[in-house]
């Protein structure tokens, strides 16, 4: 099928099975949304979280880029993501902050290749990921001897922590984690052993 066919066909579906057959569900997000969770998850093709967490639209305020990585408070940098928090807590009033790993992740295996003053192969995708440094630093002292590929397992769920690490330095965040507004989950999804994982922070 022609690529540009196959979206019209498959929205030809979604509506006939799904927007049509439920208008209680998507009647009230005419007028707004009011999400419960933001989701930073990677734009890894395999990893949808609406469709491997069942989440339906408007529960989810959901952000996706390389590796899943959310860097720190910075308002001359990553502007994006900022503005999506922002946006997420102070407007929406999400309840939950979760950000999800993933198996064979290739945003990470990047990391862990990275070798030190070599030069950078892509334009972007380097920079991006060294915001995992400190992830990267702490597996590769704790677990040396360990092969290539588990550390990259291990890695996945440390760029985690580092990344919930970094949203608790935006002010809004903090303050909404001290109140007891806010929540922050760590995720990991193995797409190989079909496995869902979730810590606190």
């Amino acid at each position: 099928m022609d690529p540009v066919e196959r979206l019209q066909s498959g929205f030809k579906q979604f509506k006939s099975e799904v927007y049509d057959k439920k208008p209680e569900l998507f009647e009230p997000l005419k007028e707004g949304q009011a999400p419960t969770y933001m989701v930073f998850a990677c734009s890894d093709s395999r990893c949808c979280p609406s469709v491997t967490l069942g989440l339906k639209p408007g529960e989810a305020f959901t952000v996706r880029n390389i590796a899943a990585m959310v860097p720190p408070y910075d308002k001359t940098k990553y502007t994006g993501i900022g503005s999506a928090i922002e946006y997420a807590v102070c407007a929406l009033k999400v309840k939950v902050l979760t950000v999800i790993g993933h198996s064979r992740c290739g945003g990470i295996k990047a990391l862990l290749s990275m070798q030190d003053g070599a030069a950078d192969t892509f334009h972007f995708v380097e920079d991006w990921v060294r915001i995992g440094f400190l992830a990267k630093k702490k597996v590769v002292t704790e677990y040396p001897h360990t092969p290539f590929d588990d550390q990259c397992t291990i890695l996945e769920k440390e760029a985690v922590n580092v990344s919930l690490y970094n949203l608790l330095t935006y002010p809004w965040v903090k303050e909404g984690v001290a109140a007891g507004t806010l929540k922050l989950v760590g995720g990991h999804y193995d797409f190989v052993k079909g496995v869902f994982t979730t810590w606190e922070k």
